[in-house]
């Protein structure tokens, strides 16, 4: 339901939707930071369209847990939304324009009488829009025009999904506007898959999709991939006596795309040669048995990387039981030789195309220095640039956050929580 927003704002100030922000942002010294946010979007939204009567959405971002690359082969992920998000302060429209101003970007208009892949918008936020809009309508779903002002503190590049996290919410915008909230999430998530594959130009699988709209740690099955299969596990990575860490070493994404996609296409290219299209078709014992005449057809690394997809679904499968019995050290094992995988046969802590700017490379050696044996760290999302993901035990996180920002500077270290709620309308 909308509401003015001058009201909102009162309301906010006068503590009324604490207990919705603590359970999305954790302790009241977040939720005291929360309400400044909030009241500050509202306030750069009356400034673009006045005061008017609006809702406010949230979609998080995402941590991938388990699971390195091997979604788009239609395999097992452990994944889970964070705290971290982007929120949209929004008002209906009567006609069919999308009208939208981004914190720190140029506003964006996409008119929804055409809403067909335009290739001049690949790579481009319109693209995203236009594609969650198209994926609505040919569902049957109901779209409309909206202008909304979007703040995110999903840290752009940091493979925490801000991409993800925006169509998600652009998905719930126009599912709470003109569909009484009833797109399901699973359902957000492939609209927006679709988006980032056919419009913004970028082969990703849907686990990034998926964590962020559905929320929480999920275990998800994608050999079914129009219904995969998605199991909640519930854990608090505090009871065990660690902290999860996101480290953004600040390396530059620029110019890796093809890196990117040549992790799927040498994947299929395995696959292809045993007439299929995804490695999840074929049985891991055919594989092994072939790999001689594998090797000549499609080239060593892509067999290197098609062993890591093996092992890496079983891995999903080893963490989440050890998760679920209790057994943390197991669980912090299997972490550790899934980074070890993606280092020697998925390849994917660095660009070939710039072997001297290696910062994923130097953030693992050094958590291994600091962490002296009693964590866990990894590559963390698609590689080569970017972010590393650390299990940190709790009475060692000043000294690794210390230590870390010490390399790759301040803020760069990332104490995160699991956030239970995915893509929703708050307040």
């Amino acid at each position: 339901m909308a509401v003015n927003s001058g009201l909102m704002k009162r309301e906010i100030l006068r503590n009324c939707f604490d207990e919705e922000l603590k359970k999305l942002y954790g302790d009241d010294v977040s939720v005291e930071g929360q309400r400044k946010r909030y009241i500050s979007a509202l306030e750069s939204f009356e400034r673009l369209y006045g005061e008017k009567s609006v809702e406010i959405y949230s979609a998080p971002g995402r941590t991938e847990v388990g699971g390195n690359h091997t979604d788009h082969q239609n395999g097992k992920v452990l994944a889970a939304a964070v705290d971290l998000d982007a929120i949209a302060v929004v008002a209906r429209r009567t006609d069919n324009l999308i009208r939208i101003k981004s914190e720190g970007y140029q506003s964006l208009e996409v008119d929804l009488k055409d809403i067909e892949p335009c290739e001049r918008e690949i790579g481009t936020t319109n693209a995203l829009v236009r594609g969650m809009a198209n994926g609505m309508k040919k569902r049957g779903y109901q779209i409309g025009g909206f202008e909304a002002y979007i703040t995110s503190d999903v840290l752009t590049g940091s493979g925490l999904s801000s991409s993800a996290a925006y169509e998600v919410l652009i998905g719930n915008i126009l599912s709470g506007l003109y569909n009484q909230s009833e797109v399901d999430p699973i359902t957000i998530a492939q609209i927006g898959q679709e988006a980032e594959n056919q419009y913004f130009g970028k082969p990703c699988g849907l686990m990034d999709q998926m964590a962020c709209s559905v929320g929480g740690l999920i275990f998800i099955d994608f050999a079914k991939a129009g219904n995969p299969v998605i199991k909640k596990v519930s854990v608090d990575f505090n009871r065990f006596g660690h902290s999860l860490c996101i480290v953004d070493t600040k390396g530059s994404h620029a110019d890796l795309t093809d890196e990117y996609a040549s992790i799927p296409k040498e994947m299929k290219k395995v696959a292809a040669y045993f007439g299929k299209e995804l490695l999840c078709q074929i049985a891991r014992e055919d594989f092994y048995r072939q790999i001689p005449s594998i090797r000549k057809a499609c080239g060593d690394r892509a067999v290197l990387r098609a062993m890591h997809w093996f092992a890496e679904n079983d891995r999903v499968d080893g963490q989440t039981e050890a998760l679920e019995k209790g057994d943390f050290d197991e669980f912090k094992g299997l972490i550790k030789a899934s980074g070890d995988s993606s280092y020697k046969y998925l390849q994917n802590v660095f660009a070939m195309k710039n072997v001297e700017e290696q910062s994923i490379s130097l953030a693992l050696a050094l958590s291994d220095q600091v962490l002296r044996g009693k964590g866990a760290s990894r590559v963390h999302g698609g590689g080569f640039a970017g972010t590393i993901q650390a299990f940190v035990p709790m009475d060692m996180v000043a000294e690794y956050k210390t230590y870390m920002e010490a390399v790759f500077g301040n803020g760069s270290c990332h104490v995160l929580r699991i956030r239970q709620d995915g893509g929703i309308r708050v307040m």
